[in-house]
C-alpha cells in the first residue's frame, strides 16, 4: 500500500514571499517525514501544496492527480495550513475534497490555534525587543466567521499564558478593532511601550501594515519554524495512521 500523500492546503496569495514560504514549508515537512522512515519497502510520503483562493492548483486538482502508475488513487491526508478555522476550512476544503471524487481522503484539524504557535510567537516577540511590562497586541488577519474569531481568541489566550501577561486582539483586514486603534488605545491607557505579535504565517501586505501601526516593535510572522514543521508532520502521522488502519479492515 502506498503511504498516504500529504496535501498542504493554504490560502492563496499574490505575495511572492508568501508563496515561497508555503513551498519552503512543504519541503521542510517532506524532510521531517523522511527522517522518520527507514527499512526496505518504506517511502517518504508525497507532499503537495494546494490553494483555496487566488492561486492554483486547487485541492480537488491535486487530489485527482494523486494516482499510481497503474492508475490507482493514492490515499491522501489534507492538512489545512490555516491559523484559524473559518469558511475556508469548514466549507471550501470539504467541498474541494467532495469535488475531487477521491476515494480515500482524511482532513486534519487546522494548524492553529496550538501551544506550539504560541511558543513561536513569544520567541518572535522577544527577538523584536519585547520585555515583561510592555503591552502586547495580538495581530490576526481577521475573519467574518464567528468560529474563526473564537479560534483567534483561543490563540491569544495561549500567547497570554505563555507570556504571563495580558494581550489585546487587533485585526489587520477583517473585523474590529484594527491593530493601529488598539496600539493607540494602549498608549492612551498609559502603556509606555507597545509591541505587536504577528499571528500571520508569512511576510506580505498584512505584515507590512503591522509596521505602520505605530507600535514600538513588530514581531516577525510565524514562518517556517521547526515547531511548525513538527506540528504539520504530527497532524499527518496521526491521520495517516488512522487512514491506513481503516483501509486495512
Amino acid at each position: 500500500m502506498n503511504a498516504p500523500a500529504l496535501v498542504l492546503v493554504a490560502h492563496g496569495t499574490r505575495s511572492t514571499k508568501g508563496v515561497q514560504m508555503i513551498a519552503a514549508l512543504a519541503e521542510a515537512v517532506t524532510k521531517e517525514l523522511g527522517a522518520g522512515i527507514s527499512g526496505p519497502g518504506t517511502e517518504t510520503p508525497r507532499v503537495r501544496t494546494a490553494f483555496v483562493d487566488v492561486l492554483g492548483p486547487s485541492p480537488s486538482e491535486v487530489l485527482r492527480d494523486l494516482v499510481t502508475p497503474a492508475g490507482e488513487s493514492v490515499p491522501a491526508v489534507v492538512v489545512p495550513a490555516f491559523l484559524a478555522s473559518g469558511y475556508h476550512v469548514y466549507q471550501d476544503v470539504p467541498s474541494e475534497v467532495a469535488e475531487s471524487d477521491h476515494p480515500a481522503v482524511t482532513v486534519t484539524p487546522a494548524m492553529g490555534p496550538d501551544p506550539a504557535l504560541a511558543r513561536i510567537m513569544a520567541m518572535r516577540l522577544r527577538a523584536a525587543g519585547w520585555s515583561p511590562g510592555d503591552a502586547v497586541v495580538f495581530a490576526a488577519a481577521g475573519s467574518s466567521d464567528a468560529r474563526a474569531r473564537q479560534d483567534i481568541r483561543r490563540a491569544a489566550a495561549l500567547l497570554a499564558e505563555r507570556l504571563g501577561a495580558g494581550v489585546r486582539i487587533g485585526y489587520v483586514a477583517t473585523g474590529a478593532p484594527r491593530v493601529p486603534d488598539v496600539v493607540a488605545d494602549l498608549r492612551a491607557s498609559g502603556a509606555s511601550r507597545v509591541f505587536v505579535a504577528s499571528y500571520l504565517l508569512a511576510h506580505g501586505l498584512f505584515q507590512q501594515r503591522l509596521h505602520e501601526s505605530g507600535a514600538d516593535g513588530v514581531a516577525e510572522p510565524i514562518g517556517v519554524h521547526p515547531a511548525v514543521v513538527r506540528l504539520i508532520a504530527d497532524r499527518y502521522r496521526v491521520a495517516a495512521g488512522e487512514l491506513v488502519r481503516a483501509r486495512a479492515r
